[in-house]
C-alpha cells in the first residue's frame, strides 16, 4: 500500500508537470503563430481602433506571461477554461465576420461546456475501437505466438503488414463508398444512434490491431522458451495451465504497454477519424476551433487530452507493476 501511495504522488506529480508544459507550448504557438483572432471577430474592414478593443476584450493585450499565468491560476485553481471567442452558449459552429457575429461576452459559451457536450461521443468512439481492436488481436496474437517461426506466425505477419499499411483517411473512404453507399448497411455521416459509431470504430480499430498482434505475438513466443515453460510438465502442470496462467501473465505486460501507447495514440486518430465522418465529438469541433483562432477552446482540448495521455499511463504502469512486481516504476 506504502508503495502504491509512493508510486501515484510520484507519477500525479510528474504528470502535472507535463500538462503545465503541453499547455505552455500550446498557450504561446498560438499567440505567436499567424492569424489574428481579434482581427477576424472585428472583420476584415474594421479599423485599428476596434480590432484593439477586441484584443483588449479578449484580455490578448497583455504579455504572453501575464497571460499564461492567469490561465493557469483559473485553471488549476479554479477549473475554469475560460468562454470561446466566437460560439454562443448554444455550442453553434459561428465564424465572426464582424462584430455584428460576434457574440457578446455574457453570451458565449463556456469551454468546459462545450468539450463536456462533446467528450462522451468521443469516448464512446474510442473505447468501441479499443475493445474491437483487443477482440481481433488477442486470439490472432495469441495462437501466432504459441506457434512462433510456424505458418500461424507468418500469417499474423502478414495480415499485420497488410492492415498497418492502410492510411485510415483511404480506408475510411473505402468503407464509405463500399458499405454505406453501395450496399447501404450502415450510415456514414453524422450521429444518429449507435450505427453511426460502427464504421468510424472499425477504422480506428484496424489501426490497433498490427501494434496488438505483434506485441502479443513476440511477448508470448518468448515466454514459450523460458526455462518455467519447458519445466511446467515436469511438475505435472497441463499445457492450458502453463500458457494461460503463467505464460500469458508475463506476455500481458508488454501488451498493456502497448495499450497505454495507442490509447494516448488514438486521441489524435479519434480526431482526424471524426473529423471525416462529420462525427459530432471533439474531432470537428478541434479543427472548427483552430479554423476560427478559437484560443481557449484549442488550449482546453489541449490540456484535457495532455491529461489523458497522463492518467492512462499512470494506470497502465501501476496494473504493469501489479502484474508483475519484478517491475520497479
Amino acid at each position: 500500500m506504502t508503495y502504491i501511495l509512493s508510486f501515484l504522488v510520484r507519477r500525479c506529480g510528474q504528470g502535472l508537470l507535463i500538462v503545465l508544459l503541453a499547455s505552455l507550448i500550446v498557450f504561446c504557438l498560438l499567440r505567436i503563430g499567424p492569424g489574428n483572432p481579434a482581427r477576424m471577430i472585428a472583420g476584415g474592414l474594421a479599423d485599428e481602433a476596434s480590432v484593439q478593443a477586441v484584443v483588449k476584450e479578449m484580455g490578448l493585450a497583455d504579455s504572453i506571461p501575464t497571460q499564461f499565468v492567469r490561465y493557469v491560476k483559473g485553471v488549476f485553481l479554479h477549473g475554469d477554461f475560460g468562454t470561446s471567442f466566437v460560439r454562443p452558449k448554444s455550442g453553434a459552429s459561428a465564424v465572426a465576420g464582424g462584430r455584428g457575429d460576434d457574440p457578446t461576452r455574457s453570451d458565449r459559451a463556456r469551454v468546459l461546456d462545450l468539450i463536456l457536450d462533446r467528450l462522451p461521443l468521443t469516448l464512446q468512439l474510442a473505447g468501441i475501437a479499443m475493445a474491437l481492436a483487443l477482440l481481433v488481436s488477442i486470439p490472432i496474437g495469441v495462437f501466432a505466438g504459441l506457434n512462433a517461426g510456424r505458418w500461424p506466425d507468418s500469417v499474423a505477419l502478414v495480415i499485420s503488414s497488410l492492415l498497418v499499411s492502410m492510411p485510415n483517411f483511404w480506408l475510411a473512404g473505402l468503407l464509405v463508398l463500399g458499405v454505406s453507399i453501395q450496399l447501404g448497411w450502415l450510415p456514414a455521416v453524422g450521429y444518429h444512434g449507435f450505427s453511426y459509431v460502427v464504421l468510424p470504430s472499425i477504422v480506428l480499430a484496424i489501426e490497433m490491431i498490427p501494434v496488438f498482434v505483434r506485441s502479443l505475438t513476440l511477448s508470448l513466443g518468448a515466454m514459450m522458451t523460458q526455462n518455467f515453460v519447458r519445466i511446467g510438465p515436469i511438475r505435472g502442470l497441463r499445457r492450458f495451465q502453463v500458457v494461460y496462467r503463467h505464460a500469458m501473465r508475463g506476455a500481458s505486460v508488454p501488451l498493456l504497454n502497448m495499450l497505454g501507447i495507442q490509447l494516448s495514440a488514438l486521441l489524435g486518430g479519434v480526431l482526424l477519424v471524426e473529423f471525416i465522418f462529420d462525427y459530432p465529438g471533439l474531432g470537428a469541433i478541434t479543427v472548427e476551433a483552430v479554423l476560427q483562432r478559437d484560443f481557449p477552446l484549442i488550449q482546453a482540448i489541449a490540456v484535457l487530452t495532455s491529461a489523458i495521455f497522463v492518467v492512462v499511463n499512470i494506470l497502465v504502469d501501476l496494473v504493469a507493476g501489479l502484474i508483475d512486481p519484478r517491475l520497479d516504476y
